[in-house]
């Protein structure tokens, strides 16, 4: 879910600007997962932009306190949404904790690191959404610890219907304060793609597995 369309293409446009996203339909990247993709998406390139991760951070914490009311905990997914985590925390003034993809094989083995009681209002923080499988790995772990998770803010999703099915499916409420709808639509408006190529990149998004470039 979008809560506002200004802030959605702002965000599209200074994701751009510091090429924490890329565009490239002509010469798609190659995902880990094998996928070709006109769209690579790195959201930790924001946090050597101080303004960009300001704007961030306080959009945010907006959206936390709008949807769920101050929480008791702010948890990160690592890797990617611990620094970010971190400011939104800080801007709320409320703890933070984040959460590995499984528990660490030595030590205490903890899947969740940092201080958090059972019972504990969390809302989560990710950067970015893809079929939504880790960042529901790290709402199932908080839960099993006790946490009673509010939602999950995210910086960015691809809007895959399969990640919407699994957040539905899970019951957990998933805002973003962009998505790809909104990506393309600025990319067109600032003219950072032509508008020929707007049926190629919409069309990736509806079956990226099998997509032909």
């Amino acid at each position: 879910m979008i809560l506002h369309k200004d802030t959605a293409k702002k965000t599209a446009e200074l994701l751009l600007k510091v090429k924490a996203i890329k565009l490239s339909p002509s010469e798609p990247f190659t995902w880990a997962s094998g996928w070709k993709s006109p769209i690579y998406c790195d959201n930790r390139i924001t946090l050597s932009y101080p303004a960009v991760r300001v704007f961030l951070k306080e959009e945010i914490a907006k959206i936390v306190e709008l949807q769920y009311g101050k929480p008791d905990v702010i948890a990160g997914v690592a890797t990617g949404a611990i620094a970010i985590g971190i400011l939104v925390a800080q801007e709320l003034g409320v703890p933070f904790i984040y959460v590995r993809p499984e528990p660490k094989s030595h030590g205490r083995k903890n899947q969740i690191e940092g201080y958090l009681e059972s019972g504990q209002n969390v809302v989560v923080i990710e950067d970015l959404i893809s079929t939504g499988k880790s960042s529901l790995n790290a709402v199932e772990a908080l839960k099993e610890a006790g946490a009673v998770v509010k939602g999950m803010v995210a910086i960015f999703s691809y809007g895959f219907d399969i990640a919407s099915d699994n957040f539905k499916n899970s019951n957990v409420s998933l805002t973003t304060l962009s998505n790809y709808a909104h990506l393309l639509e600025q990319a067109v408006d600032s003219q950072y793609i032509a508008e020929k190529e707007l049926d190629t990149l919409s069309d990736w998004r509806k079956d990226p597995g099998n997509w032909k470039f």
